[in-house]
């Protein structure tokens, strides 16, 4: 299983640490982008899959997942879907407001140890693209650590896609397979239509020396997973993220419990193997 770092032996896990807006802008009608530094200067000493609790006085708190790679210097990336009174406040930000950052909890994509040298399949639905960037990066950081890199991405239509300069690099490197599909084309759509499974069938993978990550919409994990299944892979060589329903991110509020595993502690990045007798896990 991923390794967690979760910060729980810390002393300081319910007080916020400041930091600083460095750039916010917009991405989608949904979604804002985020820049941030610790006003200590301190790196935020995450690994990719992991989050941290995001507050702003006035508004409260919201676990967010980070976007960028810890190899990517002392700043750290964010990408927020405007939901709540917490994140409509975020995404009326601008560089230079402070927010409070509490973290980085949870476990991570396990980049440092076993996919070392293994071919790697990134699967992505919309906004699971956000915590899957911050090991696609790490991976393409140190891409000689690594096999073959397969990037799969999915959207509802056009307007949804993030992080549109890295799609386009992505696409044009030799070192990666690249593959993109929305639900839904409109005019200005000129690639594959239909959901992300529907790429599946036109990767080839080698079942004994590959390892997917999986993350997007719920409905989309049991599907995904079916198909590589039939591919060959096992619920050991299948990682998922579960964002789902974290709250306070210590394991206290019991808000991410799923049949006895707490989601912002024991995940949010599980191996399939450890949660697929799961009721509700996997949808």
């Amino acid at each position: 299983m991923s390794t967690s770092l979760s910060c729980s032996s810390r002393k300081d896990i319910y007080l916020p640490q400041p930091a600083t807006v460095l750039k916010a802008e917009a991405m989608t009608a949904m979604e804002g982008y985020f820049r941030f530094k610790l006003d200590s200067g301190a790196q935020l000493g995450h690994m990719p899959g992991q989050f941290v609790e995001v507050s702003i006085p006035g508004f409260g708190e919201a676990p967010i997942s980070i976007s960028s790679s810890p190899t990517q210097g002392d700043s750290f990336e964010m990408v927020v879907r405007r939901v709540g009174n917490l994140t409509a406040a975020l995404h009326r930000a601008k560089a230079g407001d402070k927010v409070g950052i509490r973290g980085p909890f949870g476990t991570h994509f396990p980049v440092d140890g076993e996919l070392r040298g293994r071919d790697i399949l990134f699967i992505c639905g919309g906004i699971g693209l956000v915590p899957v960037r911050s090991a696609i990066n790490y991976v393409l950081d140190n891409r000689e650590d690594y096999g073959k890199v397969t990037i799969l991405f999915g959207t509802k239509s056009p307007a949804e896609r993030l992080f549109l300069d890295e799609l386009a690099d992505w696409a044009g490197r030799s070192d990666v397979d690249f593959l993109e599909t929305v639900d839904k084309a409109d005019a200005s759509w000129k690639g594959s239509v239909g959901v992300i499974t529907t790429l599946l069938p036109k990767i080839s993978v080698d079942p004994a020396n590959v390892t997917a990550i999986i993350c997007g919409p719920p409905v989309m994990y049991k599907f995904a997973v079916w198909d590589l299944y039939r591919m060959g892979l096992t619920a050991r060589t299948i990682y998922v993220s579960l964002e789902r329903r974290m709250k306070c991110g210590v394991g206290k509020c019991g808000h991410c419990q799923v049949n006895g595993v707490y989601v912002c502690q024991d995940g949010p990045v599980f191996r399939l193997a450890d949660i697929e007798g799961l009721k509700e896990a996997i949808q």
